[in-house]
C-alpha cells in the first residue's frame, strides 16, 4: 500500500514584497514563516522560530554563506542555518531550548505570476 500525500500551495506574497538579502515573516495557519529573497534572485521559506532562543526570529537575521551554503544566522545567539536545507551548521555551543529540534523546518517555494507559494501537505 502506497500513501499519498496532498499537498496545497499557499499564496504569501508577492516576490517584489521581498527585499533582496532582507527577511520577511508570514503568517500560514498556526505557522510563523521566515521568507528570504537571496541576490541570484532564489526565494527560501523556513520556520521562523529560532529553536535556541524559543522566539520567532529567524526573518530579522543576518543572511550569508558558509561554502556554497546559503544561510541565516539568528538575531539573538547567531546561530547559523543553511536555508535550503535547515539544518543548523553553527550551534554557538548552545542547546535548543525544551528539547527542540536544532533544524529549521523548509517550506518548499514555488513563484507564479511573479507572486510567492509555499506547499503544504495535507
Amino acid at each position: 500500500m502506497t500513501l499519498v500525500m496532498e499537498s496545497t500551495l499557499i499564496r504569501l506574497c508577492a516576490v517584489a514584497d521581498l527585499e533582496v538579502e532582507r527577511g520577511r515573516a508570514a503568517l500560514l495557519d498556526a505557522w510563523q514563516i521566515a521568507l528570504f529573497r537571496l541576490a541570484d534572485g532564489s526565494i527560501h521559506a523556513v520556520d521562523n522560530f529560532d529553536p535556541f532562543s524559543g522566539a520567532n526570529v529567524i526573518s530579522r537575521g543576518i543572511v550569508g554563506t558558509r561554502g556554497f551554503a546559503s544561510t541565516v544566522a539568528s538575531p539573538l545567539y547567531k546561530q547559523v542555518f543553511d536555508l535550503a536545507t535547515g539544518r543548523c551548521l553553527d550551534s554557538q555551543g548552545k542547546r535548543p531550548v525544551d528539547g527542540a529540534d536544532a533544524a529549521l523546518r523548509v517550506w518548499p517555494v514555488r513563484i507564479i505570476d511573479g507572486d510567492v507559494f509555499v506547499e503544504v501537505a495535507r
